[in-house]
């Protein structure tokens, strides 16, 4: 998988890719996405760190509606990419 590419709309008009980074924790990626998801991705938060069942222990990273009302689930994970520039 190749690096997610992000633009901004320059001075003139122009799509500008804006420089990217990494976040030092997976908590902090997903701090920054929560911030901002509803104007990224148009999914409107509704918890962070939602608890699943008792019998599975686990927990969603963040959890959301998009603009249909329907769930969005989305799990964050730190990792290194093997082949590419991603850390």
């Amino acid at each position: 998988m190749t690096d997610l590419k992000l633009f901004c709309l320059g001075d003139e008009g122009r799509n500008v890719e804006m420089t990217g980074s990494t976040a030092p924790l997976e908590r902090e990626l997903q701090r920054r996405i929560e911030a901002r998801m509803e104007a990224m991705l148009g999914i409107r938060l509704l918890a962070s760190e939602y608890p699943t069942a008792p019998w599975h222990r686990g927990r969603v990273d963040s959890l959301g509606l998009d603009e249909n009302g329907m769930p969005v689930v989305i799990e964050y994970k730190k990792g290194v990419a093997t082949g590419s520039s991603l850390n």
